[in-house]
């Protein structure tokens, strides 16, 4: 508690130049020195979410992340966010790069690979195309790279950076002090391994080709990563946006920010509720499925409590507000979203993580070659030759491709089957996931009430009972009794008209149809009525509720007719779905915030044996935090606000696209179809485009391995040097396209 008391303050703060995994570590390991805070970065979301005590300023805490090497601002207040007019193009700035090295980089490998092109200026020509590409396509790579070697480290930037420069370097030497500038002179298409006179061989394409082909790959990718705090704007976009106050017995429509703690507010019919409070006059449903999970609307009047977002369904409320703005439930909630999606661990880049090993032997492999050459008597400019040639060879255009390829094909077979992914951090979680947690209402369920059941009472007509309720509920907007409604005139046609009818709040409904007065609702209204309730009814209701569905009775002429059972109906594909997630090794949970009962019905009917339900939003957070606590890798599915931290805080999170846009944001993967079978499609395609991103690397590095030892004997020439590039790219291209032939389950 000390502890918690001496790290009061907190702050979120953007940080800007992040390349990969380890610039966020090196970051976080930076902030966690100082004495007296604590630190998580996330890569993902390029956020620093810091705790720090009394005497450090924020100041402080930027002044640190700059000293290592990258950008820190604290978040924009609220009313600057919103008073932005346009969302800025973050991929502006790659894609211009991109298109500007493409255009100037075409010529310049055309010129490499075709002799009968190579008129007499031609190199000249090539070095003014190329030089921008290098200095001005490849700034992202040396900046990155520049950051890594001030600290020690080398990732893939390092990589690229160093065999372009020294391409590009060694090409600037041929030119103006070799032979490579002699009018006249060409690269002959020959792929003799065979020496070399390196003073006359310019790599001009390998250093802008490999730079067009990796900024390809990163704009690809920058493409498809997550926006970090989307999630959290969505969440607050739900909210009511004004309210009508009651001042001096009048409406007076106000913004929903201008609202004060005890100010008495009207809610209509349909309407959102604008704010936590507690209901002084009236009586209605109101639904509370966005943000319980609940799927029945729950009946409120005066001195029940509501919560802001969720929807008014029946009739006019007048509600006081009880907490307003950070307080309200909705804020929260949003708090748990950001905290789950600040500590969720980034997973580093495969290729920076061998890059780091790589680096260094190429290095030491360049400066082996350079030493044992001049060692050997054979002179400084083979010496120069055969080291800048290890440094070209290994430059991996093929490795800086296997990710963004695998993932641009993945994503595009994945949006044909309905299967959204977010970015290339994702992938990594699905080859460990071992239990999948799936949200009840909208998931598992279709979200929607519907008629399960008639029992009509003995000597009674099935079809005549239906259509009686059906005529009777068409004129109420309550969502059970739509569902009663639209079963009715599905089944038994047409619906007669109905007179005198009556509501009566959280009970039931009456009118007269066909000269009958007909009373629909909870056994206690028509009791109320006078209705006798035979045995058999009551066995009936008593049935339907143990198997978690809400009874309906239905009754006429003093006598009670029938039964009616309705429940939040489960999804035709949800068995074979839970079957099909045990088969890759998953062990399904259910998490709801509905009952019990309700619960364990739907679980019994789908196969699942794992059930937590009567759970609040905060609550799923903490279920999924106990499940990773025991060692577990937790995937989770849902689909509404309730959903969305515990999305967030899931080792990988799916939602129903049918769902929230807060949910989608949070998540990581994003099921179009709204069908549970998605998710089960949604795993195999993540976990196949894993591996043929781990067969990309591999084949990509065996390439530049193989090539390394022709390099350090001087055997390398511009031409082999550019095939190589050139095969394997189009190796880790092919291999990415057999993405395509992926297929669901049938």
């Amino acid at each position: 508690m000390g502890e918690e008391t001496r790290m009061a303050n907190r702050i979120e703060l953007s940080i800007g130049g992040m390349t990969c995994a380890s610039c966020a570590s090196r970051i976080e390991k930076k902030l966690n020195r100082m004495d007296g805070v604590t630190a998580t970065v996330n890569y993902a979301t390029e956020k620093a979410s810091v705790r720090y005590a009394d005497g450090i300023t924020s100041d402080d805490l930027i002044a640190t992340v700059e000293k290592t090497g990258y950008t820190a601002v604290p978040p924009a207040p609220p009313a600057t966010a919103a008073e932005a007019a346009e969302p800025v193009d973050e991929l502006r700035g790659l894609r211009t790069r991109l298109w500007t090295s493409i255009a100037l980089s075409v010529p310049v490998v055309l010129l490499a690979m075709v002799p009968a092109w190579q008129f007499e200026y031609w190199q000249w020509l090539s070095l003014t195309l190329a030089a921008p590409v290098v200095v001005y396509g490849g700034l992202p790579f040396h900046r990155a790279a520049w950051t890594n070697l001030r600290h020690g480290a080398a990732t893939m930037d390092t990589l690229i950076s160093l065999g372009t420069v020294a391409a590009f370097g060694w090409s600037l030497w041929a030119l103006f002090f070799g032979t490579a500038g002699t009018p006249g002179m060409t690269h002959p298409f020959t792929f003799d391994i065979a020496r070399t006179d390196g003073a006359g061989a310019i790599y001009l394409e390998a250093a802008a080709g490999v730079t067009t082909f990796l900024l390809a790959g990163r704009y690809f990718e920058a493409r498809s990563k997550r926006r970090a705090g989307a999630a959290l704007r969505a969440l607050l976009e739900l909210g009511a946006k004004d309210v009508a106050v009651l001042r001096d017995g009048a409406e007076v429509r106000i913004a929903v920010a201008e609202l004060a703690v005890g100010d008495r507010f009207v809610v209509r019919p349909g309407e959102k509720v604008a704010t936590d409070g507690v209901v002084e006059d009236g009586s209605s449903a109101v639904d509370e499925s966005m943000l319980t999970g609940e799927s029945v609307p729950v009946e409120v009047g005066p001195g029940d409590a509501v919560v802001g977002a969720t929807v008014n369904a029946g009739g006019r409320l007048i509600v006081r507000a009880t907490r307003i703005g950070g307080d309200t439930q909705l804020a929260r909630m949003a708090e748990l979203v950001e905290q789950a999606q600040t500590g969720k661990a980034a997973v580093q880049r495969l290729a920076d993580r061998v890059s780091g090993v790589f680096v260094p032997v190429v290095i030491a492999l360049a400066v082996g070659t350079l030493g044992w050459w001049v060692g050997s008597g054979g002179g400084w400019t083979a010496a120069f030759t055969a080291a800048v040639a290890v440094l070209i060879i290994a430059c991996p255009c093929a490795l800086g491709l296997a990710t963004p390829t695998a993932l641009l094909v993945g994503t595009g077979r994945g949006a044909q089957l309905g299967i959204l992914i977010k970015g290339p951090e994702v992938l990594e979680s699905t080859r460990r996931v071992d239990t999948v947690v799936l949200d009840k209402t909208g998931t598992v369920t279709t979200g929607r009430m519907a008629l399960v059941e008639v029992v009509p009472a003995a000597g009674q007509d099935r079809d005549e009972l239906l259509r009686l309720a059906g005529a009777v509920e068409a004129a109420s907007e309550h969502p059970i009794a739509r569902a009663v409604a639209e079963a009715a005139a599905e089944r038994v046609g047409p619906l007669p008209p109905v007179s005198g009818f009556a509501s009566t709040e959280g009970l039931g409904v009456r009118g007269t149809v066909a000269g009958r007065e007909v009373h629909v609702g909870r056994p206690a209204l028509l009791e109320r009525a006078g209705l006798t309730r035979p045995a058999a009814v009551a066995e009936a209701v008593t049935a339907a509720q143990a198997a978690g569905q809400t009874a309906v009775v239905v009754g006429w002429d003093a006598e009670i007719r029938g039964v009616l059972a309705v429940a939040d109906a489960v999804r035709p594909t949800s068995r074979a779905a839970v079957a099909a997630l045990r088969r890759l090794g998953l062990t399904p949970v259910l998490l709801t915030g509905d009952n019990a009962t309700v619960a364990r019905a739907v679980a019994d009917e789908v196969g699942i044996a794992e059930v937590t339900a009567e759970v609040l939003p905060a609550d799923k957070v903490d279920e999924v935090k106990r499940l990773q606590a025991e060692g577990r890798v937790v995937a989770m599915v849902g689909d509404g606000v309730n959903d969305a931290a515990a999305l967030a805080q899931a080792d990988l999170g799916l939602a129903m696209g049918t769902g929230t846009d807060v949910a989608i944001e949070a998540s990581d993967l994003t099921l179009v179809r709204g069908d549970l079978m998605a998710a089960v499609d949604a795993i195999r395609l993540s976990r196949r485009t894993l591996r043929i991103i781990q067969s990309n690397l591999f084949w990509a590095f065996g390439y530049n391995v193989a090539a390394l030892p022709l390099a350090a004997a001087g055997l390398l020439n511009p031409m082999i040097a550019g095939a190589a590039m050139a095969l394997s790219s189009v190796f880790v291209v092919a291999n990415s396209l057999r993405l395509r032939r992926f297929r669901t389950v049938q």
